[in-house]
């Protein structure tokens, strides 16, 4: 009989062992099929976390216990009928921590099969919403195709029934001793750290409750554990064994030592049994992990694998389990190399962690961290807006959020008149994003001005004019000299637009000079002598004959002809006249240095010196005109750029409320650009920002940095605007824009933006959206071709040849006489 049992155990061993064989191969062919269906991502996470998260004090613990929701989500995944899941085994997952060969950055990576690549990453910003996770598209590589490698895996010193030490027990995060490892690898070198899981079919919840039963039935802990981890196989192997040779009978001497073993484990078992429950409260892994380094000699190799195994120390667990490194060398190196390049797993590399170990080992860096070249985001992220429009008149960039791409349109005119404010940092973007938005806006028919400060912007945009509006154009080039075009702000309309443009030429000169230098008297002299030049509409004087009010009797009695205002000719008849000594020299000596040096330059003399401006602002407003200046500094000098450019603003301001005497309906929309609007505006922005809406000049003001607005101007920009958005700027800017862009941007997000990045506030549908990131498109090149045939035609229609203008600057100052 015992005969006839030992030819069918034989049989079954020798058709088990067939079967395996064949399986085996079989599962090899699929591991390698898997391997290539698999997607690789990069994890990165913010740096420094958003200010709310700071309030609420998270500690480190919690930040890392978020990882076990990661790893709860693999514990049941599941592809394919019962053939696949006997070639292929289960799905496994792979996590890295890498620092490749070429680069000192230090990368988290996650592959999972094609299957799961939207699941991971909603799994990910499911429970790390700032978190981007990007589809690698060509696999990484740590190896030096010259060097030498070194390897090793790593297995448990007792039962998988035992816990290792895990972060619920360290003072400190235990990745940061595994990164800064990392850290001291050269850029000429390579390492990493592989962990493969794959959810695992051993309920070790019951096979622990079982071991735990017979050691407190008496049984020695390592008895106890051997008989709990049998399958149901084994066991009947072991009764079937046990029948035949008797093995189940005990003696009674035998039962006799178990009673005294059972005295003696009485210390330890109870160690054991508390180790066991820590083990089996958390689901486990099937696990596999590797440590490869690569370097340029063996010896530094293998010095850096040992850093790498050194680290592993920190989870052992005196009385219970730790991690030891297993180094491979020779064939079993390279079927390392190999299962590490596949991501295969390795079945006599596995050890059995539950999802609290692995998280020890594997989680993504917290903001604790300090290590050093961790690869992260530079900046947050956050959903675009629901709302935001899905096309529009303006596309002016695109979302890139988990994965989907959403383009932002400016939807509606209505949303553009409540202005645009962008700031950011030079060469961040700011020029690129107006440029697509002049061109779109020029492609679209609208009446558009752009104010700029450099002049690439103006030659640009010049580029970029459609045939078909090349006579539209209004370019206004002071610095060239050959046919100047006239502007003077002393031109009006109405006593209203009078009274403005006296107000603003005193701020203006406020704005260029220092405040202890314009003081009242200045302001009472200049304002005088304005009122007195302007008094003739019909022949509005200009700045170049403001000095000559004061030096020449003749020339100040002709002017008071036309003036009718009782208290400017009672300046003039009586106060000038009884004014005199120093009084009357200083006073002479503020105005003349203030304004003349102005007018001492021949290109700004030729142009404010003409009593008629070359181009009507408001006819070019109202007709949906394109007016371009090119106020380069360099070309035209700092002060004199400057004091155009606050001229054409305040004459923009003055030709949009001249349309309140046409009805809203009828009123165009014009779009103006100014850069670097810091330079060209006065206090008076806050009325253009409130009140020019209506009349539909729609404002895109750009600037570098805060400080350089003075409060007044800086809050009525942040209290009007409806549309803000920021490139990458300075620590203090970001501190005090942080306000704008809150909760979902920190400061630390404004200072870490890539270029051609910024974070949007939008109006949309009339009202402010959350704050999210867009990218911005490269602006198209158009074509240089056009750009000498537009300014020749635009200067031949508003220009005047230089010697006509000269001759007649000299008739009105009658100095051709002398």
């Amino acid at each position: 009989m015992e005969i006839f049992y030992w030819i069918i155990l034989v049989l079954i061993f020798i058709v088990s062992a067939v079967f395996a064989f064949y399986l085996s191969r079989k599962k090899e062919k699929g591991q390698i099929l898997e391997s290539l269906d698999m997607s690789l991502f990069l994890v990165t996470m913010p740096k420094h976390p958003l200010k709310k998260e700071e309030v609420r004090g998270k500690e480190e613990k919690v930040l890392i216990a978020q990882m076990e929701q990661i790893f709860t989500n693999f514990l049941h995944i599941k592809k394919g009928g019962f053939f696949e899941k006997i070639v292929y085994g289960t799905p496994r997952i792979a996590l890295e921590i890498a620092s490749q060969l070429g680069g000192s950055d230090i990368s988290f990576y996650v592959a999972v099969p094609k299957f799961l690549e939207t699941a991971l990453e909603k799994y990910i910003q499911g429970v790390y919403p700032r978190a981007v996770v990007e589809k690698i598209p060509q696999d990484y590589t740590i190896f030096e195709p010259e060097g030498a490698t070194a390897g090793s895996y790593l297995l448990l010193t007792q039962s998988y029934f035992f816990p290792i030490n895990t972060y619920r027990n360290f003072e400190k995060d235990p990745l940061a001793a595994i990164t800064n490892a990392l850290s001291k690898i050269a850029p000429d070198e390579g390492a990493a750290i592989q962990i493969i899981i794959k959810p695992s079919k051993l309920n070790l919840k019951r096979k622990g409750e079982k071991a735990i039963r017979k050691i407190k039935e008496g049984k020695p802990v390592k008895t106890a554990i051997i008989e709990a981890s049998r399958s149901p196989i084994a066991e009947f192997l072991a009764e079937l064994f046990g029948v035949f040779f008797g093995a189940s009978r005990q003696t009674q001497q035998q039962k006799t030592g178990m009673a005294d073993l059972r005295k003696a484990q009485l210390m330890i078992d109870d160690n054991a049994i508390k180790s066991i429950q820590a083990k089996i409260q958390k689901p486990v892994f099937e696990t596999n992990i590797r440590l490869l380094s690569s370097a340029k000699t063996q010896e530094r190799a293998r010095e850096i694998l040992a850093h790498l195994e050194g680290v592993f120390g920190q989870f052992s667990l005196l009385v219970s389990n730790s991690l030891k490194p297993i180094e491979v060398k020779g064939g079993r190196l390279r079927k390392l190399v190999y299962d590490f390049s596949f991501r295969n797993f390795n079945p006599k590399e596995k050890i059995i962690l539950n999802i609290e170990e692995l998280t020890s080992i594997y989680h993504f860096p917290t903001h604790y961290i300090e290590t050093p070249y961790i690869k992260s985001v530079r900046s947050g992220v956050a959903a675009p807006p629901p709302e935001l429009p899905e096309r529009g008149l303006n596309l002016i960039g695109r979302v890139v959020f988990r994965g989907e791409e959403k383009k932002v349109f400016f939807a509606t005119k209505g949303d553009r008149r409540r202005h645009f404010y962008i700031v950011g940092q030079t060469g961040t973007g700011k020029s690129s994003l107006l440029r697509e938005m002049i061109r779109q806006d020029i492609e679209n028919g609208e009446g558009v001005g752009v104010i700029d400060p450099h002049g690439d912007l103006i030659e640009n945009t010049l580029a970029n004019i459609p045939k078909e509006r090349a006579e539209d154009v209004v370019l206004f080039e002071p610095f060239d000299t050959t046919r100047p075009i006239g502007l003077n702000m002393l031109e009006y309309d109405t006593p209203e637009q009078k009274d403005f443009a006296v107000q603003e030429m005193i701020a203006i000169f406020h704005k260029l000079f220092p405040p202890e230098i314009i003081g009242p008297m200045f302001e009472h002299y200049m304002r005088n002598a304005m009122l007195a030049i302007m008094a003739n509409k019909a022949d509005p004087g200009t700045l170049v004959e403001i000095p000559r009010m004061f030096t020449d009797e003749e020339f100040m009695a002709h002017k008071l002809k036309s003036v009718t205002d009782p208290i400017v000719r009672n300046f003039w008849l009586r106060e000038w006249k009884q004014t005199t000594g120093a009084t009357r020299s200083d006073m002479l000596g503020y105005v003349v240095s203030k304004v003349g040096r102005f007018i001492e330059n021949e290109m700004m003399r030729n142009i404010i010196g003409q009593p008629h401006s070359g181009f009507d602002l408001g006819k070019i407003m109202d007709e949906g005109k394109i007016f371009l200046a090119n106020l380069s500094k360099g070309l035209t000098g700092e002060v004199n750029s400057s004091l155009l450019g606050l001229i054409l603003v305040s004459k923009m301001q003055m030709a949009a409320m001249r349309r309140a005497r046409v009805p809203e309906e009828k009123r165009k929309d014009f779009y103006l650009y100014i850069d670097e609007f810091q330079n060209f505006t006065t206090d008076s922005i806050a009325t253009i920002l409130s009140e020019a809406r209506k009349y539909r000049l729609n404002l895109i003001l750009a600037h570098q940095y805060i400080p350089q607005l003075v409060p007044e101007i800086r809050n009525a920009v942040l209290g009007n605007v409806g549309t803000i958005g920021s490139f990458r700027v300075g620590a203090d800017d970001a501190e005090f824009l942080e306000k704008q862009f809150e909760p979902h941007f920190s400061r630390f997000d404004l200072v870490n933006l890539d270029n051609f990045n910024l974070i949007i506030k939008m109006m949309i549908a009339n009202k402010i959206s959350e704050a999210f990131k867009m990218e911005t498109y490269p602006p198209k090149e158009g074509n240089p071709e056009m750009i000498l045939l537009i300014k020749k035609i635009s200067k031949e229609k508003y220009g005047r040849l230089k010697a006509i203008v000269e001759d007649e600057i000299l008739k009105r100052s009658k100095l051709a006489n002398f």
